[in-house]
């Protein structure tokens, strides 16, 4: 499992530049560079909300990816070892990408 740094701030689901969700999906089917890519698990926070899910942020979580053409897309997985997704002021998942992605 990939180490995550997120750093959509404005995710419900991140805390600290980390996701309490247990796993997310990196979408991108027909991506050939990383600003085709988005975090489709993202999900806006409105003003005066926090982290959602009611756990606690993980540091090393499951990664989906649809980005079949990402080097590190094994078997629609993520098997980098460290993850970055960015969308500092995403209002939406197409503001966000995975600055990981490295196509083959």
């Amino acid at each position: 499992m990939p180490i995550l740094d997120c750093s959509v701030a404005t995710c419900v689901h991140n805390e600290e530049n980390r996701c309490c969700l247990n796993s997310i999906l990196v979408d991108g089917q027909n991506a050939e560079k990383e600003e085709e890519t988005k975090c489709s698990s993202f999900a806006h926070r409105t003003e005066g909300c926090c982290n959602r899910c009611g756990e606690d942020p993980k540091v090393k979580l499951v990664v989906d990816c649809k980005a079949v053409d990402c080097i590190y897309n094994k078997d629609r997985l993520c098997s980098a070892s460290h993850i970055d997704i960015s969308g500092r002021q995403a209002k939406n998942s197409e503001e966000t990408l995975c600055a990981s992605f490295t196509a083959k």
